[in-house]
């Protein structure tokens, strides 16, 4: 009997770990808005921009094949959580849970069939294009130019990721160009700026956890 574990570099496991948990937490975030200076944006988005970082961390030191095998595999968690939050909304209440929680805990994690949909779409469609689009800007020379690649990808695959969302998700039930603007315009302008630098970052990490770090 084999008992040798499969060799995975250790940078693959920690932000493949670390990717599931956002995968999960994005649409809890996602209940508040938040407002920073003039913008509004729901929380959510700070979970998926660090998917923007990790899954373009992720292509950089390990190909793109791996980072766009990272966002495929992203489902599994995503639909697992899915089918869980269902299951423990529709199960009994215990009555003595605390009142309040009672009628706040469907509304802070339930999501309509439409939203959930939207959400599956969106997110699928945007992460790959931002793996494929940070990849191919690399034109073959891996490190070339991290953070542009990186922002780049990260306003067009939120771009992509807010048109989607916004459109499947509300389309014919309110009007959507000034909710697709104003998310859109805050989107754009956060994956602008931390996005580039925390890739950055997010490279440094995993070439140290790799112990290649410095070298060629």
């Amino acid at each position: 009997m084999n008992d040798t574990a499969p060799a995975i570099p250790r940078s693959l496991f920690v932000f493949s770990v670390l990717y599931g948990g956002m995968v999960c937490i994005a649409g809890v975030l996602g209940v508040k808005q938040v407002a920073i200076g003039p913008l509004a944006v729901e929380a959510g988005i700070f979970a998926f921009l660090l998917l923007v970082v990790l899954s373009s961390a992720v292509a950089e030191l390990h190909g793109q094949k791996t980072g766009t095998a990272l966002v495929r595999l992203g489902f599994i968690p995503l639909l697992v959580s899915a089918a869980l939050i269902q299951l423990v909304i529709a199960l009994p209440t215990d009555k003595g849970m605390y009142p309040p929680a009672i009628a706040a805990f469907p509304i802070v994690v339930g999501q309509g069939a439409r939203m959930m949909i939207a959400g599956l779409i969106s997110y699928g469609t945007s992460q790959t294009l931002n793996v494929l689009i940070f990849s191919k800007l690399a034109g073959g020379g891996q490190g070339r130019l991290v953070w542009l690649r990186g922002m780049v990808a990260g306003v067009i695959s939120q771009i992509v990721d807010t048109v989607l969302f916004i459109t499947i998700s509300f389309y014919g039930e309110r009007p959507i160009v000034d909710l697709m603007v104003g998310q859109m315009i805050t989107k754009v302008i956060l994956s602008i700026v931390v996005v580039p630098a925390f890739i950055v970052m997010f490279v440094e990490i995993g070439r140290t956890l790799d112990g290649t770090r410095g070298k060629p």
